[in-house]
C-alpha cells in the first residue's frame, strides 16, 4: 500500500486556516505570593494569635521602661488542651532576678494583651538584649560643633604635638570635653 504524501498549504491557505481556527487564550500570570497567602495568614493569626512579634512591639508598655531595657520576649509556646503557655524572655544577666521577682505582674500584664489564662509561666534565658531601634534613635543626637574661639585655642594648645594618629585622637578628645562643658 502506497502512502500518499501530503503537500504543505500555501501561504494564502495557511492564513485562511488560521483565521478559521480559535487559538488558546494567553495564560494569566500567577498571583503574587502575598495576595495568595493573605487569607491563610489571617486564619492562622486568628487561630494562634500574633505570637511574640505583637509582644515585642508593645514590650515597653507591658514590662515598664526599666525592665524593657534589659529584657525582650523571644518565644511563646502555646499550652496544650487550652492550658496556659510559656513565654520565654531573654534577659541581661543582672536583671534576671528583677524579672523573676516581678514575674506575676508581668504575666498579668501580658494576659491583658493575649487573654486570660494564656500564660502559665515565664522562662528566663540570660543573654544579650539588643536595644530597640526607636530608643537608639532618640538617644543619639548630634552635638553642636565647637565655637571658633574654643577650636582655635584647642588647635593652638596641640600645635607642638607631632602630626599623626595621636594628635588627631587628642583633637577629638579635646572637642568632646569642651562640648561637655558648655
Amino acid at each position: 500500500m502506497a502512502r500518499r504524501t501530503r503537500s504543505l498549504p500555501t501561504a494564502e491557505e495557511a492564513l485562511d486556516i488560521l483565521s478559521r481556527r480559535r487559538t488558546r487564550p494567553p495564560l494569566r500570570p500567577a498571583p503574587s505570593a502575598g495576595k495568595t497567602l493573605a487569607p491563610t495568614l489571617k486564619a492562622m493569626e486568628a487561630k494562634f494569635g500574633q505570637g511574640v512579634s505583637g509582644l515585642q512591639n508593645r514590650w515597653r508598655e507591658i514590662a515598664g521602661e526599666a525592665l524593657a531595657r534589659h529584657s525582650m520576649p523571644v518565644k511563646f509556646v502555646k499550652g496544650r488542651n487550652g492550658a496556659g503557655g510559656v513565654l520565654e524572655l531573654r534577659v541581661d544577666g543582672p536583671a534576671a532576678a528583677l524579672i523573676q521577682h516581678q514575674a506575676p505582674q508581668i504575666i498579668s500584664r501580658v494576659e491583658l494583651m493575649l487573654g486570660a489564662g494564656s500564660i502559665a509561666k515565664l522562662r528566663i534565658v540570660q543573654g544579650p538584649v539588643r536595644a530597640p531601634a526607636a530608643a537608639a534613635t532618640r538617644t543619639s543626637r548630634r552635638r553642636p560643633p565647637l565655637d571658633a574661639g574654643a577650636e582655635a585655642a584647642l588647635t593652638q594648645d596641640l600645635a607642638a604635638a607631632p602630626d599623626g594618629p595621636i594628635k588627631s585622637a587628642l583633637l577629638r578628645l579635646g572637642r568632646e570635653v569642651l562640648r561637655g562643658r558648655s
